[in-house]
């Protein structure tokens, strides 16, 4: 159950089932899966922000009401759609900022660090409780390990622990912490400051980033000099310096 939105250049993607503290069905995985496409293919989107509905959680985590272990190896293919959402969030050419309204716990603390930008209000908590039902946060890990170091990780998992959002600011797993009744205004300030830049630009360096991660330095140098002169190539790349140099704000073309 999500809702979608596109205003001002900005697609807002909500899961909105406050009531049960947003969970994550089958279901909406694949609609916010569908969802980031959709934003991604969209000329007029040039910002997404993925959050959830209330103030209470972003997304507690996987539906556990509609028979999660009931059909392990039949529903096994359909549980994959979390890594599909995953693959689409990184490949999607827009910002993902992730405004982070409170609980996010196991495949929505993966949902929210998984996320190119992910701003926490204060009141917000995080973790991976899987290990109290018996389960194990598998998927999540892959976004997860990249961020935060190895041992504070494992024990988090291990243990189940729920940590806060200034624990979550010092594992590297958000971006930045602020107090609840700011988080509106600091996430229009930063998605203010990306409909500003050249979507040409962040879609060629988002992709870059993180296509880079895994490679060893030699390799990721080559893959990098050819990515700067593709970026090179771009309307942007050449109105933006011929901007700087006639001192005046840039007109992108996005391309």
């Amino acid at each position: 159950m999500i809702s979608y939105n596109v205003t001002n250049a900005v697609a807002t993607v909500t899961i909105d089932d406050p009531e049960r503290r947003n969970p994550l069905s089958i279901a909406t995985m694949a609609d916010l899966t569908d969802a980031v496409r959709a934003a991604g293919s969209d000329d007029e989107v040039r910002v997404v922000v993925l959050t959830g509905a209330g103030d209470r959680a972003f997304s507690a985590g996987g539906d556990l009401s509609g028979g999660f272990v009931d059909s392990p190896l039949p529903d096994h293919q359909s549980r994959g759609i979390l890594a599909d959402l995953f693959r689409a969030m990184r490949s999607n050419p827009k910002p993902i900022v992730g405004r982070i309204n409170g609980l996010a716990l196991g495949g929505g603390f993966g949902v929210a660090a998984a996320c190119d930008i992910t701003i926490a209000a204060e009141h917000a908590r995080f973790g991976t409780p899987e290990i109290n039902l018996g389960l194990w946060p598998m998927m999540i890990s892959t976004v997860l390990l990249p961020l935060a170091p190895r041992k504070q990780l494992l024990e988090m998992m291990l243990v189940g622990r729920i940590i806060d959002a200034a624990q979550a600011l010092e594992l590297g797993i958000v971006t930045s912490v602020v107090p609840s009744a700011e988080l509106d205004a600091a996430v229009d300030d930063i998605v203010a400051t990306l409909v500003a830049k050249s979507a040409a630009a962040l879609a060629l360096g988002k992709s870059s980033f993180y296509a880079m991660e895994g490679m060893d330095i030699d390799t990721a140098l080559d893959y990098l000099h050819i990515g700067l002169t593709a970026v090179s190539f771009t309307e942007d790349a050449e109105e933006g310096v011929k901007a700087f140099l006639e001192k005046r704000p840039a007109e992108w073309k996005g391309r």
